[in-house]
């Protein structure tokens, strides 16, 4: 797998959050932006393949016993 760079202009602000969540872990602040990118992005894969399997099987209630349409959903949605 190849690699590519992603350059960001950041306020101060949000750029010394990023360092103090990345400090907690004990993680660099690339490394710290870079799991939070891949964890957000297993989510809405996870959420499109549950979303595809209900579709599928015709769902009429989702995993929480309500319709899929009224089900909660994540923060990153």
């Amino acid at each position: 797998m190849g690699t590519d760079v992603l350059s960001l202009r950041l306020d101060r602000e949000l750029l010394e959050r990023l360092r103090r969540h990345a400090a907690k872990r004990g993680m660099s602040v690339q490394d710290y932006v870079v799991q939070t990118l891949i964890r957000s992005d297993f989510d809405e894969r996870f959420q499109s393949a549950v979303e595809e399997t209900e579709r599928f099987y015709g769902a009429a209630e989702g995993f929480y016993g309500t319709p899929a349409s009224r089900r909660p959903r994540s923060p990153a949605e």
